[in-house]
């Protein structure tokens, strides 16, 4: 953290306007001596970080005040979260020690911060950001607070983030993409999840954030218009059902809009839900679904629904705590609307989560709502992961965002992510019924474990006493309770088996008189292990034998390799040394200098033209990998191995020639469809194209291109000439998987 002056007059003055405004909000919340903590905390906080400074120059105090504040305004948290919000980050970037916390805060707030606090000495382990995770999101059992302010903490980073360098950008959206925005629509804090989104995006793809965003703004003025007339017609009718009510327009994001051009392969013009609108009546909660129900009356009996798209979350909610009638109708001039229909009390969940849903505790549709997937993490933490990394690709998958509806042989309903298998449903019972599961029904049919399920399906498990999971189950489930449980009893039963290997490796030891201990590390590394376990293992397999052991020879009670086994090999902890190859295709800085001095390609997967922003991942045994900041792999590496990412630029002037992809979809006339594109690329532009392929069906057509370009402008210019034919509706660049 950037170290600095002392905190001067003009900013001690405005610091504490800050925290009185905080005061002022929070003061009707306070309770016993909550207002003398807030203050301590405060106090505490200002002379520990009396000499740091954010990025932005600013005093670093504004920060944890700033939490605090997101932490009461925007989550709904009470006093002992803003406590430790502003204590968030004492710990770990001061002389504050977690002893002095609780001796002055106590327990509660105590247990808290520590929860915040990274973990030190992490330099030798696969990811430091995995174990940091981890230890994070294992304190969702035991208080959720410690999440919530980590979201708060992340929210204020992100909006700031505009101070740091790039690639640090870079770096963090990566894992606010990866953990953060799924974790909070898990939460159900929609506003967060969406602000993350969209903040990562104008990160990693700034061009197509922006042009969304111009074309947002340059329809405002006409959407406003629109749903005001939309709704005219609705006021009066719902008026007359004799209960308060109000309205309220969602724009859709503007990652979502992105990812839905993207999926759908349409234009911005052609996505007909870039706004909702939203009903929201104030009844008592005994009167909520029937009131819904009246206003959906209403309104399908003003403009014509399109019933596939009836969407019932209030007889279901979602797992996590969802309420809401969604419907889309056909509003004026033939455009469809979509019109989101709930109650006050469901407003708050849906803006809230996790925060609300304490609050409505008491109402019997949030009964359990969090309780079910908390139990899921629980049992997560307690399988034996071999690394973090493990633990947190499981986690990512209670994090799901579309859900599916299934019953057991009883009619008990089960929620389980899109995707889901009939073992998942097995393992989601109980660990028992996935561990024995031998065959599997689905609305009476027998089917393979592998078996996707669909809304509705209804599964019986027959199981068998001597059944085992097998190593292929992990491929026929998705959810991180299946997958954690079917490792966990795998390794069990390496574990078991090991015993055995380990029992004959300690009798050929034994019989060669030299010592377990001295020499057993040393045959893990020889034999190329990664631990002692994989090494009784692979003898307890047969994949290794202890008739091996003959290549050594006993010296001073330790086996050495015999002369005659040596050859000119390295030693396998030696690091293999850079390989430097010159690469006349494109020059590109890394760190500042030459990439030369790497092994270096461009990603196969998403294919950098220059002047496309980039980074640099070094590989465990391909060199230096070049990556587009918004290749679909980008996420995952930059979350998990943050350490392997490299700054890269490109050099100002590149004589290359890059490979790019199309796919170009669009209205099949059956004249000069071809011809169009290919004059367009080859004879106005002068593009070298390199393939061509093209598929057409009943009016509709999809052409594979392959082109070579010498850099990002040039690509610019090719896509803008293509979307300007009259036959085409859409073209993407395509990434290899």
């Amino acid at each position: 953290m950037p170290k600095g002056l002392s905190i001067n007059d003009v900013e001690r003055k405005e610091i504490n306007k800050v925290y009185q405004k905080l005061v002022r909000k929070i003061k009707p919340r306070l309770k016993g001596n909550d207002a003398e903590l807030l203050k301590k905390a405060f106090q505490l906080a200002i002379k520990a970080h009396d000499k740091q400074r954010r990025k932005s120059g600013e005093p670093y105090i504004l920060h944890p005040l700033e939490v605090a504040r997101i932490c009461f305004d925007e989550i709904g948290l009470g006093p002992t979260a803003v406590i430790s919000a502003i204590l968030h980050d004492v710990v770990e970037d001061t002389d504050v020690t977690q002893e002095d916390i609780n001796a002055l805060f106590g327990i509660k707030v105590g247990r808290i911060v520590d929860g915040l606090t990274k973990l030190d000495g992490l330099y030798n382990v696969e990811s430091p950001q995995a174990e940091n995770f981890k230890k994070v999101l294992s304190t969702l059992v035991d208080d959720v607070r410690v999440v919530l302010i980590k979201m708060a903490d992340r929210v204020h980073n992100m909006r700031t983030i505009d101070a740091m360098p790039k690639h640090k950008q870079l770096k963090i959206a990566a894992e606010t993409s990866y953990i953060y925005a799924p974790l909070a629509h898990r939460l159900g804090l929609y506003k967060l999840k969406t602000e993350f989104e969209d903040i990562c995006m104008k990160i990693t793809d700034p061009e197509l954030y922006n042009e969304i965003a111009l074309q947002l703004k340059q329809s405002e003025a006409d959407r406003t218009k629109f749903i005001r007339n939309f709704l005219k017609p609705l006021r009066t009718k719902i008026n007359a059902l004799g209960f308060p009510f109000r309205t309220a327009a969602r724009i859709k994001a503007i990652s979502s809009i992105s990812n839905k051009i993207k999926k759908k392969k349409v234009p911005f013009d052609e996505i007909y839900d870039i706004f909702a609108v939203r009903l929201i009546v104030d009844v008592d909660v005994e009167f909520e679904k029937n009131s819904c129900w009246q206003v959906y009356s209403v309104i399908t009996d003003t403009y014509t629904p399109i019933p596939e798209r009836l969407k019932d979350w209030i007889t279901t909610p979602k797992g996590n705590g969802y309420e809401s009638l969604h419907t889309t109708v056909i509003g004026p001039k033939g455009k469809f609307v979509e019109v989101q229909i709930r109650s006050e009390r469901m407003n708050d969940i849906a803006e809230r989560g996790f925060a609300a849903h304490w609050k409505y505790k008491e109402v019997k549709s949030n009964e359990n709502v969090y309780d079910k997937w908390l139990n899921n993490i629980r049992e997560i933490l307690d399988a034996n992961h071999s690394d973090a990394l493990e633990f947190i690709n499981d986690f990512k998958t209670n994090l799901f965002s579309e859900e599916i509806y299934v019953f057991t042989p009883n009619g008990d309903m089960r929620i389980l992510p899109k995707g889901a298998t009939a073992l998942d449903f097995a393992f989601d019972i109980h660990s028992d019924l996935g561990y024995k599961a031998v065959a599997l029904k689905v609305n009476n049919k027998l089917v393979p474990m592998g078996y996707k399920l669909s809304n509705g399906d209804q599964i019986h498990v027959t199981t068998a006493k001597n059944q085992k999971p097998k190593e292929d189950w992990l491929k026929m489930v998705v959810t991180g309770k299946a997958r954690s449980k079917i490792r966990s009893s795998m390794k069990e039963e390496r574990r078991k088996k090991g015993e055995l290997g380990k029992e004959a490796l300690m009798r050929k030891l034994k019989n060669m008189k030299v010592d377990f201990e001295e020499n057993i590390d040393m045959l893990v590394k020889h034999f190329g292990f990664t631990s002692r376990p994989d090494l009784y293992y692979a003898i307890s397999s047969e994949a290794m034998k202890v008739s091996e052991l003959k290549i050594f020879e006993i010296e001073n009670n330790k086996l050495v390799l015999k002369e005659s086994e040596k050859g000119d090999i390295a030693p396998k902890d030696e690091p293999a040394k850079t390989k430097v190859v010159q690469n006349n295709r494109s020059k590109i800085l890394v760190n500042g200098e030459s990439a030369d001095q790497y092994e270096f390609n461009l990603a196969r997967c998403c294919n950098p033209v220059h002047g496309e922003e980039i980074f640099g991942y070094l590989t465990a045994t391909s060199g230096l990998k070049i990556h587009r900041t918004n290749c679909k792999n980008a996420t995952h590496l930059m979350a998990n191995f943050g350490y392997r990412i490299l700054k890269a630029e490109w050099a100002d002037r590149v004589s290359s020639n890059f490979t790019v992809d199309l796919l170009i979809i669009g209205s099949d006339t059956g004249v000069g469809v071809i011809q169009g594109i290919t004059s367009a690329i080859s004879d106005k532009l002068g593009i070298n194209i390199r393939s061509f392929n093209i598929e057409g069906n009943e009016g509709y057509f999809e052409a594979r291109v392959s082109l070579v370009v010498i850099n990002k402008d040039q690509l610019n210019v090719v896509l803008k000439e293509i979307r300007s034919l009259e036959n085409v509706t859409n073209v993407s660049r395509i990434d290899k998987t």
